[in-house]
């Protein structure tokens, strides 16, 4: 396998190139030129120009590696290693020109990402791991949170937008963490919030219904950084984002205990 550090930091300079690329689409963005790919699920011309310019850029890095991206560019599978790509995580944030917003590119061995990088594009913030490398913003180490337990966590969340089977439990949970934390904030960008608990923002985060995409570079990322991060059961291997729990190390367990108990399926 080639240099991780030396890939992470052409990952880097790929996802870069996509945030310019949308910043200046976002100089004169037309929602009314978005698609809707499912309920309150929408895509834009930025989110596919972005992708084309990542899978482009990533097939001519390594071009034994597959893909996994959110716009589906390309559907190539590697055998070993794969690219995870969100082009644009928090569109519909971008829509309505609200941050954040953030470019996700990932490396997968295997089922488990060994490099990634998000780009949160309106802070212009890099966010780099590599396995056994730690984790970077801009460039300087990072590690996830001191706090020691749930009443003195800031935790994140997204609220569901396609499946709301689940949304009874989850709004007691919500309800819960509003009165037992220091309170809870709700960004819009999956990468954006685990990449937040990685340099200690956050404490934890908390979501179901999303995506391998949406995960897995911000998933090395906290790992490098000292946090954990599992589905609701507590498995922490191949996470397909359908449930997600990303917490500092001394969060976790209290975390997945509560979590756990109010979305019992």
């Amino acid at each position: 396998m080639t240099d991780l550090k030396k890939l992470t930091s052409e990952i880097e300079a790929i996802a870069r190139e996509a945030g310019s690329f949308i910043s200046k689409e976002a100089l004169s963005f037309d929602i009314g030129r978005a698609e809707v790919k499912g309920l309150n699920n929408f895509v834009s011309y930025v989110d596919k120009g972005a992708e084309k310019i990542i899978v482009n850029k990533l097939t001519a890095l390594l071009p034994e590696a597959g893909f996994e991206a959110e716009e589906g560019t390309s559907d190539k599978r590697g055998k070993i290693y794969n690219w995870v790509v969100d082009p644009l995580d928090g569109t519909t944030n971008f829509m309505h020109g609200l941050p954040p917003y953030a470019v996700s590119i990932a490396l997968r061995e295997h089922d488990e990402p060994v490099a990634g990088a998000v780009f949160e594009i309106t802070r212009n913030e890099m966010f780099t791991g590599w396995k056994n490398g730690g984790a970077w913003l801009d460039g300087k180490i990072i590690h996830v949170s001191d706090a020691v337990k749930m009443s003195e966590s800031l935790i994140a969340t997204g609220f569901p937008y396609t499946d709301f089977s689940r949304f009874d439990g989850y709004m007691e949970l919500f309800s819960w963490c509003c009165q037992h934390t220091h309170g809870v904030r709700r960004l819009g960008s999956a990468a954006t919030d685990i990449a937040y608990v990685a340099c200690g923002r956050f404490e934890g985060f908390y979501e179901y219904g999303l995506y391998p995409w949406d995960i897995a570079a911000a998933t090395i990322i906290l790992r490098e950084a000292g946090g954990r991060i599992s589905d609701f059961s507590g498995n922490e291997k191949a996470l397909t984002g359908s449930e997600i729990i990303a917490a500092s190390e001394a969060v976790f367990l209290e975390m997945l205990k509560i979590v756990s108990n109010f979305m019992k399926k």
